[in-house]
C-alpha cells in the first residue's frame, strides 16, 4: 500500500475535479480487478482516479475535514482488503467504493453522536432542570420515535433512498450513483417513501 498517498488538506466538496466518469467505469472496475490480484499500483490509481470524489462525499457526511479525511482513509484499506469480494456484474466500482465511503461516514458520524450523547446526558444528570425543559425533552424524543417507527415501515428500496437522501445529505444524482440505479428510479423511490411517511405521520400534503 505504499503507493496510496494521504487524501490532500482541503480537497473541495462539490464539482470536485478529477471525479470519475461514467466512460472511467470499465477502467476502474478493470484496476480494481487487478487490485484484488495484489496489484497496488492498480489500486493506487484507482486511489488516484476516485480519492477526491470519495473525500467530498465524507465529508458531506461528517462536515468535518479531519474526520473526512480519517473516514477516506479507512474506506480504501477496506477496498483494498475486500477488492476480491468486488463484482462488476452487481455494480461499477465507483459505486460500490462509494457505498463503503458511506457506510465508513455513517459510523463516525453514530460514533460522535455517542460521545456527544454521554457528555449531554453527564451534564443533564449533573445540572438541575426546571420542569419546562423535560417537557421539551421528552416531546422531541417522542417526535424521534414517531419518525424511525415510520421509516421503518418502508420498504427496503424506500427506506435506503430516503436515508440517504434525507439522513444522509446526498443529491439525487448522488443517491443514483450509491445505489447504483437509474436517476429516475432513485427519484421515483425517494417520492414514493416520502409519500408514505406523510401518510404515516398525518402530515398534511
Amino acid at each position: 500500500m505504499d503507493h496510496v498517498r494521504p487524501v490532500p488538506d482541503g480537497a473541495p466538496q462539490e464539482k470536485i475535479q478529477g471525479a470519475p466518469s461514467g466512460g472511467d467505469a470499465p477502467r476502474l472496475a478493470e484496476l480494481l480487478s487487478r487490485a484484488a490480484l495484489g496489484d497496488e499500483t492498480a489500486f493506487a490509481a484507482f486511489y488516484d482516479a476516485t480519492s477526491a470524489r470519495a473525500y467530498g462525499l465524507a465529508l458531506r457526511v461528517v462536515r468535518n475535514p479531519a474526520h473526512a479525511e480519517e473516514v477516506t482513509q479507512e474506506a480504501y484499506l477496506d477496498a483494498w482488503r475486500s477488492s476480491t469480494r468486488y463484482d462488476a456484474e452487481r455494480g461499477s466500482a465507483a459505486g460500490w467504493l462509494l457505498t463503503i465511503v458511506h457506510r465508513k461516514a455513517v459510523d463516525r458520524v453514530r460514533s460522535v453522536e455517542a460521545a456527544t450523547a454521554r457528555d449531554e446526558s453527564w451534564n443533564r444528570d449533573t445540572t438541575p432542570v426546571d420542569h419546562d425543559q423535560t417537557a421539551e425533552s421528552a416531546h422531541a424524543s417522542l417526535d424521534a420515535t414517531r419518525v424511525r417507527n415510520a421509516v421503518a415501515t418502508l420498504t427496503d428500496v424506500q427506506r435506503r433512498a430516503v436515508e440517504l437522501a434525507y439522513f444522509g445529505g446526498y443529491t439525487h444524482t448522488e443517491v443514483a450513483t450509491l445505489l447504483d440505479v437509474p436517476l429516475g428510479t432513485a427519484k421515483t423511490r425517494i417520492r414514493d417513501g416520502l409519500i408514505r411517511l406523510r401518510d404515516l405521520m398525518g402530515v398534511a400534503s
